[in-house]
């Protein structure tokens, strides 16, 4: 499933236990929900969250916005008849928790589609573990199903025993790693949530790092989130400014026979046309969900 135009700047955690979080999400200014049944549930709401996750999910009423189920691990009393609810709950994408190899994609793929879950659901992975990090590349590349990487940087330090600073230095090279897995297999990656809800300095030097290293957008834990995120993720006018001209000047250069484009001064070749074309398109995508 490779990736689309399609915004998915700010991703907010709901918990499935909750009746009152599913039924506002339906009104939040956030591209996508990721419908918790996992860490967000306690073991005695487990079945009751499924339930009520599946209901919500069925009655629909959440508009553009892309819709998640983060189920409980297979290896879990909850895992198998978690996926076997949202194969066939209407969700865009079930997000599997700390994944590790591409054989446990596999599994979760073959009981979807035992399941009758159709093409169209994706198969989206926490990174998360150590291990998940290493395994990046064929995790990416373990099934059609693919949609996108999550990365659970909470997880991930506690695992690494590394402490989560400001600049996230002592886990770039895991989000390095997940990031060109992601891009070699031409799916979507989400960064990891901010946890000092108090702290809104902080969360936006943390977007616009998200930003820098080439995510897509982050996965939020608050409504509080939305706005900065979904700021901080879209292109800015001046960007999409610049990169009109640079399509409307190759087409011009493309009629007249020219190799070789200046912009302003700037160099410009194919790379940045793709890339502004690329610019564009989400600009343009995000414009109609606005």
């Amino acid at each position: 499933m490779p990736t689309t135009a399609r915004p998915r700047r700010s991703v907010l955690y709901m918990p499935g236990s909750n009746p009152r979080a599913l039924e506002k999400g339906r009104t939040l200014g956030a591209d996508a929900l990721i419908l918790d049944l996992e860490d967000a549930v306690a073991p005695d709401a487990k079945e009751v969250a499924r339930a009520q996750v599946c209901e919500a999910v069925g009655a629909g009423g959440y508009g553009h916005r892309e819709i998640f189920i983060r189920i409980n691990g297979l290896n879990t009393p909850w895992g198998h008849d978690d996926i076997v609810a949202a194969a066939t709950s209407g969700a865009d994408a079930v997000l599997l928790p700390k994944i590790e190899s591409a054989d446990m994609v596999r599994q979760a793929a073959a009981i979807l589609q035992a399941a009758g879950a159709p093409d169209s659901l994706a198969i989206w992975c926490m990174m998360e573990t150590p291990r998940g990090m290493l395994h990046a590349e064929e995790i990416a590349d373990s099934t059609p199903r693919m949609g996108g990487f999550v990365m659970g940087t909470s997880d991930l330090a506690k695992d690494l025993y590394c402490a989560h600073t400001r600049d996230r230095l002592p886990m770039i090279t895991s989000l390095g790693l997940c990031m060109l897995a992601a891009r070699a297999a031409g799916i979507a990656i989400l960064d990891g949530v901010y946890l000092d809800l108090d702290d809104s300095e902080g969360f936006e030097y943390a977007c616009r790092q998200g930003v820098e290293l080439g995510f897509d957008g982050k996965t939020l834990i608050h409504p509080k989130q939305l706005d900065a995120a979904n700021t901080a993720f879209a292109p800015s006018e001046a960007e999409v400014a610049w990169s009109r001209k640079i399509i409307a000047a190759h087409a011009e250069a493309e009629k007249a026979g020219k190799g070789v484009l200046l912009v302003e001064g700037k160099l410009i070749e194919n790379l940045h046309v793709e890339s502004a074309r690329r610019l564009v398109a989400m600009a343009e995508a995000i414009a109609k969900v606005a």
